[in-house]
C-alpha cells in the first residue's frame, strides 16, 4: 500500500539521514520515479522533505524536524513480541530490559492491538534452543560486549581447541550468536580472526581504541566466515543399503531430508536403496550408524562396517552380563 511506502520512507529518511533515490528505491523495492513521486507527496502533505541533485546530494528532511509516529502495524506488532532470542539477551544482560520494552510498547497500543497481540502470544511460541543444547560458561562476555560497544582493545587469555592458551591484544569487531553459542570476531595482526567465547579464560578492557576497518560488515563477514569453515571440514563418505522394509521409517529417525534421497535412488533387486551419506569423521558415522542400528547396513568403508558390527557384539554382551571375547 502506498501510505505503508510514504511512512516507510518517511522513518528510513528520519533514522537514516540523507539518502540517495537509488538507496531508497533499492529499501523500498520501487523506482526511482516512485521515489521521487513519494518525496513529491510528502512534500504536498506538509513534511519538510527535499532532494538535491548531482555529486554529494540526495534526500533529506529539513534540520530539527522529527515525527513519533511509529506507524507499526498489527502484524508488526505481533512479530517484534514473538521474536528474538531471550536466553542471548539475558546473556548479554539485557532480559529486564527486553521486558519492560515490550511492556511499554504494549501500554502505547490501542485496546485492540493489546487484545490481538497476547491472542497470538498464546497460539504461537518460538522456542530457539535446541534440544541438544548445553550451557556454555561465559564469565567474560561482559567485558567483551563492553569492548565491542565503546570500541576499544582486549587482552584476553585463550585456549583453542587444539592448543595451549595463550595471551592476545586484539581489536574486537563484532559479537556473533550462532544459535546459543557466542563468538568475537577480531582482527589481531592485520589478519582476521573469530573467537569462541566459552572459551577466554581472561579478557581485560584496554584503554586504547579498537583499530576497526572502514566499511566493515559484520553480517557479511561472518556469512563469508561460516562458509569458508564449513566447507573447511573433513569429511568421511559413508556408502549403506535401506533395506526396503525400512524405507517408510528412515526418515522418522534420520530427518525427512533423506527420504529426498530415497526418492531419487536407483531400486536394487532386493528392494531396497543405496545411499551415499557423509559425516564430519569415522567417529562421528560410527556413532550416526550404531543409533540406527538395522535401519541400514554399512557397506563402505570396511572399516567402519567392521567396527559397527565389533561395537554392536561388545553392546550385545554387555546387556547379557557378558563381556566380549570372555
Amino acid at each position: 500500500m502506498r501510505a505503508d511506502r510514504l511512512l516507510s520512507l518517511l522513518l528510513l529518511l528520519q533514522t537514516r539521514g540523507r539518502m540517495t533515490a537509488q538507496e531508497l528505491a533499492e529499501r523500498l523495492e520501487v523506482s526511482e520515479r516512485t521515489v521521487y513521486r513519494d518525496l513529491a507527496a510528502l512534500g504536498m502533505a506538509g513534511v519538510p522533505v527535499y532532494a538535491e541533485r548531482g555529486p554529494g546530494g540526495g534526500c533529506m528532511l529539513m534540520d530539527g524536524y522529527r515525527t513519533d509516529l511509529t506507524g507499526l502495524t498489527e502484524a508488526e506488532v505481533r512479530t517484534l513480541f514473538m521474536a528474538g532470542a531471550p536466553a542471548l539477551l539475558k546473556d548479554l544482560g539485557l532480559g529486564p530490559a527486553l521486558e519492560a520494552a515490550l511492556l511499554k510498547l504494549l501500554a502505547a497500543l490501542p485496546a485492540t492491538f493489546r487484545q490481538n497481540v497476547e491472542r497470538a502470544r498464546q497460539r504461537i511460541h518460538i522456542d530457539a534452543m535446541g534440544w541438544s543444547r548445553w550451557e556454555e560458561p561465559v564469565p567474560h562476555l561482559a567485558t567483551v560486549q563492553e569492548a565491542v560497544l565503546r570500541d576499544r582493545r582486549l587482552r584476553i587469555v585463550y585456549r583453542p581447541l587444539d592448543g595451549e592458551a595463550g595471551e592476545r591484544v586484539v581489536d574486537p569487531l563484532g559479537l556473533v550468536a550462532k544459535t546459543t553459542v557466542w563468538y568475537l570476531v577480531v582482527r589481531r595482526g592485520g589478519e582476521m580472526r573469530v573467537y569462541r567465547i566459552a572459551r577466554m579464560l581472561a579478557a581485560e578492557l584496554l584503554d586504547e581504541p579498537c583499530a576497526r576497518p572502514e566499511g566493515f560488515d559484520l553480517a557479511a563477514y561472518w556469512r563469508e566466515w561460516t562458509t569458508a569453515y564449513a566447507a573447511s571440514w573433513p569429511k568421511y563418505a559413508v556408502t549403506v543399503r535401506v533395506p526396503p522394509e525400512h524405507l517408510a521409517a528412515l526418515p522418522q529417525a534420520m530427518g525427512e531430508w533423506i527420504a529426498a534421497m530415497i526418492a531419487q535412488a536407483p531400486v536394487d533387486v532386493g528392494g531396497g536403496v543405496t545411499l551415499a551419506l557423509t559425516y564430519d569423521s569415522f567417529e562421528d558415522a560410527r556413532t550416526r550408524m550404531l543409533g540406527l542400528g538395522t535401519l541400514v547396513e554399512v557397506l563402505e568403508p570396511a572399516e567402519l562396517r567392521a567396527s559397527v558390527a565389533a561395537f554392536a557384539r561388545e553392546i550385545a554382551a554387555f546387556y547379557k552380563g557378558e563381556r566380549a571375547g570372555e
